[in-house]
């Protein structure tokens, strides 16, 4: 067992060990080693009295005031809970679906989804759905057929090959389903079998996903619109005469437009916002990292005034190994100054989070890198709320029991990706 010394406290954690994976550096370990508990003490400590207040200030000074009252939000972990949410909602239509994702590629998700969205056409329903021409490549043409021929208003967002070439290397990168403009859904997960399951496996992708119900899913609604106007659609009169939802609930949520633009997205200044207004901690959880200067140096500054900040990332599993690579250039520097990075081993983790002080949580479909905040079309929902949090926080502990301390010496880095981090520091913006 190795011991990890941070800010005057110490973490028990496996030593590395396990058969190689023949995809990288890393070694996987085996299921036994991942057993003894990693310990963050600080999510014993309670809120500041007036978190609520400041961290919705926060919101506020970055974006405006885009809160709404009356919501509720579900919690749903891995396809095994997602899918059959999200299915069951489609079922239950009556009048409109709007559905945009990046990712659509294969398995029999996809096949699901897609005779589930032809059979509500056929029925009457209003359905729109904008597929990014990136992210559905791999989808088979036949399910695009079979939606459009049972009436399905199909749309690809930005086609790959276009005459607007300037376009094609901003995506939109949203998940969004919403139904009969009263339930909402959003998050991390892209219809393909990769996230069927329940992450037991490296077949099996950790990941989550939200469900809502109140006045919030119309800023869900409208971010989709946002994309379906991409697409060449002029707005249409159900969109802007139907009611307001009904308020269930009792949770503050604002919805984050992360619009790609020229500088960084309101997605990145709310970030920034809630990591200047935090006081206790920071929970983070990311796939892909490659967070802007101004980030990085925010997240040091706060474990310099005392606040703990924790980063779980993807580990040998990760899709893209370029991302990790990136990823280690730039976490390390933040290690030796006192944030704690750990890396997931059991499949690829990508769950989107970023959890403040107990109160806050931050989630939907933006990663903390720079294509989030400088490329692509996001969303986000800031929710004001301690439970939700608090089972969000529960889940980043679980998830801590299957990862490994980060590097913390960049000396320990392999030649070949110290040298493919220098190779790929032209691309910062691209990752």
């Amino acid at each position: 067992m190795i011991s990890l010394e941070r800010l005057g406290r110490s973490v028990t954690v496996p030593a590395r060990a396990g058969p190689a994976t023949g995809d990288g550096d890393e070694d996987v370990p085996a299921a036994d080693q991942l057993r003894p508990a990693h310990d963050l003490g600080h999510l014993d400590r309670d809120p500041p009295h007036d978190a609520t207040d400041q961290l919705r200030r926060a919101v506020q000074a970055s974006v405006g005031e885009l809160f709404s009252e009356g919501n509720t939000i579900s919690i749903l972990r891995n396809g095994v809970e997602i899918f059959p949410e999200m299915l069951e909602a489609i079922a239950a239509a009556k009048r409109s679906i709007d559905f945009v994702t990046f990712v659509y590629w294969k398995g029999e998700i996809a096949q699901k989804f897609a005779s589930a969205l032809a059979e509500k056409s056929l029925q009457g329903v209003k359905v729109r759905v904008v597929l990014d021409g990136f992210g559905s490549l791999p989808m088979k043409e036949e399910l695009m057929d079979s939606m459009r021929e049972a009436g399905v208003l199909l749309e690809i967002f930005r086609p790959v090959l276009r005459w607007k070439v300037w376009e094609s290397d901003h995506r939109t990168h949203r998940k969004i389903l919403v139904v009969d403009g009263e339930v909402g859904f959003t998050g991390g997960v892209g219809i393909a079998e990769e996230w069927e399951g329940d992450a037991r496996n490296p077949g099996e992708w950790r990941d989550t996903h939200f469900r809502v119900e109140g006045p919030a899913v119309l800023g869900l609604r409208a971010a989709f619109l946002t994309d379906w106007r991409d697409t060449n659609h002029m707005l249409e009169p159900g969109d802007v005469e139907s009611g307001l939802p009904a308020t269930p609930g009792d949770v503050d949520i604002a919805v984050i437009d992360g619009s790609a633009q020229i500088g960084y997205s309101d997605a990145e200044r709310v970030m920034e916002a809630v990591t200047l207004a935090a006081r206790r901690r920071i929970l983070i959880q990311t796939p892909y990292f490659n967070p802007t200067t101004e980030m990085r140096e925010l997240l040091v500054a706060a474990v310099a005034r005392g606040v703990d900040v924790d980063i779980i990332l993807t580990g040998p599993h990760i899709d893209k190994r370029v991302s990790e690579v990136m990823a280690e250039e730039m976490y390390l520097p933040m290690v030796a100054n006192g944030v704690r990075v750990w890396i997931y081993q059991p499949t690829l983790m990508h769950v989107k989070a970023f959890l403040v002080d107990g109160v806050l949580s931050l989630v939907g479909s933006i990663n903390v890198n720079r294509r989030s905040v400088e490329k692509d079309e996001e969303v986000a929902l800031a929710v004001l709320d301690r439970e939700t949090t608090r089972q969000l926080e529960r889940h980043f502990l679980e998830d801590l029991q299957s990862c490994l301390p980060a590097a913390t010496d960049p000396r320990e880095r392999p030649w070949g990706r110290r040298a493919a981090a220098k190779l790929l520091r032209p691309l910062i913006h691209e990752m």
